[in-house]
């Protein structure tokens, strides 16, 4: 493919996600149809997915975003449920869509069914993510449902090769599938768990955040390459990796810190955009060669595929929900709340994305020296799935949220309990600045010392200011008070070390470094008046 297309794609995608933070439609969303509909503008050349592209070059990082942003004691809190999705629901899924699949399509292979429910099996990591993080679910359904989706290519992708490995004639045994299975995830995590260690010391070890940023946008790629080269599973490789290092960012210099977040939101944006912008721009290329399968016949084949995988993920969540509540007593008294409304909003959130279709595009041509049986068909059925979970399901996610009246993230209980944080904090650091202060080798002008406290009295007080009422005559709260004076000021000096270089006062570099000075100060007061324990909202 030739850059300029490919250069226009990432430019428009990006042009498209930011457009979507404006309005009420999630980015995935918005870049699909927008895909769709580029596709078919006369001279937009084709854009069909590389597997070997995507599976090596695209998963990783955005896998690697997504578990840095997980939390690892949430999905550990929740590793049961979790693991019924990632793994169960797959191989579940995987089954029956293909059993029922080879039932309704005439001449259409068992084999060839299976990798179909394979391929289609798994709900997509950057889906899931995205479309939650939009939508503000519960604490406790996001962490299940971005946990199911890290994991969970894993599952489809070994269950595909297996189902592959029959249908070209290779043979697979139930035993070999297992036994395939479990090397895979357990390699993987071994590979994972070997590269964690090392990786975290290099990082900690390095004193440039330049050099600390460069690793830290290697480390997605030599985990998934890794655990590939020895036949294990790459995501589980890059997931274990990326929580452990998540976990444990806090013993990283906060200069990197402030970079590496930077540049993963650039880079997932970038990526994300891009993803969901390549599936729609598929639908050319999924109609090509359809051969027998065509017209209102392969339309009807699409909606009873989609209403299949809708029906098998409530059949799955519902038993997996409450059969282990019911059989346990310790369940029971862990989890004594649980109502129907939490697995009806995870089932109806399974939305398909570019991981489906990327493996989908991997079916060989050929399947002992004979075109693969179903293959278009199943391009296309997966197309069909793809685009029906993200545009169904995605857009009726929020009114079903707000139908079935979920309790929101309490916002006030989130921010007292910051505050209570932020004080034990403060209180812990102001014991150690009088001890520091009492040692004459660290003695300071009074002025310094006093900067000192003020700013942890600030720090102190910042989140309890949010708790408190709004100013009466201009609406505004102390914190969003406290926010717009601070950039005011702020402005006003930014304005005189402009008009200073602009005089040959001050020579270029020395005005940057000012102005990266007043850029912290400036970030550091929107923080901390702005920012909650939420985090800011992404795509």
């Amino acid at each position: 493919m030739d850059a300029l297309p490919l250069l226009a794609m990432i430019a428009g995608s990006a042009a498209v996600a930011g457009t979507a933070r404006r309005t009420p439609v999630p980015a995935p969303l918005l870049l699909v149809a927008v895909g769709i509909a580029v596709a078919f503008v006369p001279g937009v050349p084709d854009f069909a997915l590389d597997p070997h592209i995507v599976l090596p070059l695209l998963l990783p990082p955005l896998l690697h975003t997504a578990a840095l942003e997980s939390s690892y004691l949430d999905l550990r809190a929740n590793i049961r449920p979790v693991a019924f999705l990632s793994v169960g629901y797959v191989l579940f899924a995987t089954v029956m869509v293909g059993w029922l699949v080879s039932l309704l399509v005439p001449g259409l292979p068992l084999t060839s069914a299976l990798v179909l429910g394979a391929v289609i099996a798994p709900p997509d990591a950057v889906a899931a993510t995205a479309i939650a993080r939009k939508l503000g679910l519960p604490p406790r359904i996001t962490a299940i449902l971005q946990g199911e989706s890290l994991v969970n290519d894993a599952t489809a992708i070994t269950a595909f090769k297996v189902a592959l490995a029959a249908a070209v004639g290779e043979g697979a045994s139930w035993s070999a599938g297992v036994r395939e299975f479990l090397m895979a995830a357990v390699g993987g995590v071994g590979v994972g768990l070997l590269l964690m260690v090392p990786l975290h010391w290099l990082r900690t070890r390095l004193t440039e955040p330049i050099l600390q940023n460069t690793l830290s946008l290697l480390i997605p790629f030599v985990a998934y390459a890794t655990a590939e080269y020895v036949h294990a599973s790459g995501v589980l490789a890059v997931v274990v990796v990326a929580l452990h290092l998540g976990h444990r960012s806090w013993k990283v210099d906060f200069a990197t810190r402030l970079q590496e977040e930077a540049v993963w939101k650039m880079v997932s944006f970038i990526l994300e955009s891009a993803v969901f912008a390549l599936i729609g721009l598929q639908l050319p290329v999924v109609l090509r060669g359809l051969g027998p399968y065509e017209g209102w016949t392969v339309l009807w084949y699409a909606l009873v595929v989609f209403v299949l995988v809708v029906v098998v993920r409530f059949v799955w969540v519902f038993p997996a929900t409450y059969l282990p509540i019911w059989l346990s007593e310790r369940i029971r008294t862990r989890e004594p709340d649980v109502d129907w409304k939490g697995p009806t909003i995870v089932g109806w959130a399974g939305m398909r994305g570019v991981v489906s279709l990327a493996i989908a595009f991997s079916i060989p041509l050929t399947a002992e020296g004979e075109p693969f049986p179903g293959r278009n068909l199943i391009l296309f059925l997966t197309f069909t799935t793809v685009i029906a979970t993200l545009g169904v399901q995605g857009l009726t996610l929020a009114p079903l949220i707000r139908l079935l009246k979920l309790p929101k993230r309490d916002v006030y209980a989130e921010t007292l309990a910051e505050a209570q944080a932020q004080s034990e904090a403060s209180q812990a650091a102001q014991a150690r600045l009088d001890e520091l202060l009492a040692d004459e080798n660290n003695a300071l002008p009074g002025p310094l010392a006093d900067r000192l406290r003020t700013v942890l009295e600030r720090r102190r007080n910042a989140v309890w200011e949010r708790l408190g009422t709004v100013n009466e005559e201009t609406g505004e709260s102390a914190d969003a008070t406290y926010r717009r004076l601070s950039r005011e000021v702020i402005d006003a000096e930014r304005a005189v070390f402009v008009e200073l270089r602009d005089r040959r006062r001050i020579d270029d570099e020395l005005m940057r470094t000012l102005l990266r000075r007043l850029d912290l100060e400036e970030a550091a007061a929107w923080r901390e008046a702005d920012q909650g324990p939420s985090g800011p909202s992404g795509v």
